[in-house]
């Protein structure tokens, strides 16, 4: 991984944190992408630190067209972005709450992985990883905005892969249940954690994915679950 040039989206939040610390760890120059207006958890030099509303497409260009302007290169997209809502049957699930998950778990990651594309295809090669979520395969009931765009996800990760698949450049995912954080254990406080998936976990599975040990893996659903 020395040298390896990684663009880490979500960069600052409690997985995001553990995916930067593992790259860096492992000798990769990584830029970490947070949104505007998010705290910066880093030191001033590492990782450099990046901004962008991933909703945007011109935004997410432009973060990609930073890195490969700074590094020559792009060699990694971890994409780390997405967010939660729900609680309601179908029914009850209204205009907004869609509408939010399709952005958050969807737009963003279509718009970054579509300006990583081409840098990563002139240089014929490169990995796109991304987060999903165990209900995108395994649907929980009074989720069916957060299912669907995680489901969209991984079709979306399986048809870059099947793409790019003769170019050098894999695509792959990730797919945890509940993730160890700070912000999930504030959401529930009375769980056990100890079997929660740890970022720790995912951040080594994602930077053995963007190995060049990983070269054979492409368009894979990977299952972390955990003990729950």
């Amino acid at each position: 991984m020395t040298g390896r040039v990684v663009l880490i989206s979500g960069a600052a939040g409690g997985l995001g944190r553990a995916v930067v610390a593992e790259f860096q760890n492992q000798g990769a120059r990584v830029w970490g992408l947070l949104a505007p207006g998010e705290a910066n958890p880093f030191p001033e030099d590492a990782p450099a630190v990046l901004r962008a509303d991933l909703s945007s497409a011109e935004q997410a260009a432009g973060a990609v067209r930073a890195v490969v302007q700074a590094a020559g290169r792009l060699d990694a997209l971890v994409h780390l972005v997405g967010g939660f809502a729900g609680g309601e049957p179908l029914h009850q699930t209204t205009e907004e709450t869609w509408r939010r998950m399709m952005t958050l778990n969807l737009d963003t990651v279509f718009h970054i992985i579509r300006a990583a594309l081409p840098p990563m295809l002139e240089a014929r090669q490169g990995r796109i990883l991304a987060i999903g979520a165990r209900t995108a395969v395994e649907p929980a009931a009074n989720l069916s905005a957060y299912n669907v765009s995680k489901a969209g996800l991984v079709a979306l990760i399986r048809t870059v892969a099947l793409e790019v698949k003769n170019a050098g450049v894999t695509a792959n995912i990730v797919l945890p249940s509940v993730i160890d954080t700070p912000a999930n254990r504030a959401a529930n406080p009375n769980a056990d954690y100890s079997r929660w998936v740890k970022p720790e976990s995912i951040a080594s599975l994602l930077a053995f994915l963007a190995s060049d040990a990983a070269s054979d893996i492409n368009g894979a659903v990977i299952p972390i679950y955990g003990r729950v």
